[in-house]
């Protein structure tokens, strides 16, 4: 089974960094495309990065220059390093991994892009 496990959020203040993980198990080496999410509760998940093995990273707007998506592929780990942390950057911070198929994309409220998704983990920036 697949199975993917965030770590690394916490409380902080605004302006400094936190270092998300995120472990995978169960999907193919191959299938290398994985992203992180952000819910706030009653709004609508957020894509916030991803990275693919042939169009490189991709950030939203409201992250682009502070946040960066690596992947160790040797330890199958997937991370967000997040500098400049502001207030509205609280939220649960979901990982996302492995391609859509036969029309499953996933469950739950992050459904959509990838077809397997973590439990979150909670990053909450004080101002």
């Amino acid at each position: 089974a697949v199975k993917l496990v965030e770590s690394g959020g916490g409380t902080i203040q605004a302006g400094g960094s936190l270092r998300l993980s995120c472990t995978r198990s169960g999907l193919a080496l191959n299938d290398r495309d994985m992203g992180w999410y952000r819910q706030v509760p009653g709004n609508k998940c957020e894509l916030v990065a991803s990275i693919s093995e042939y169009s490189g990273a991709w950030y939203s707007d409201s992250v682009k220059g502070r946040f960066t998506i690596s992947q160790d592929g040797a330890k199958n780990i997937l991370y967000l390093q997040m500098n400049d942390l502001k207030p509205e950057d609280t939220a649960a911070y979901v990982c996302a991994a492995g391609t859509c198929f036969g029309g499953y994309c996933g469950s739950g409220p992050c459904r959509g892009g990838f077809a397997y998704y973590g439990q979150g983990t909670q990053v909450t920036v004080s101002s």
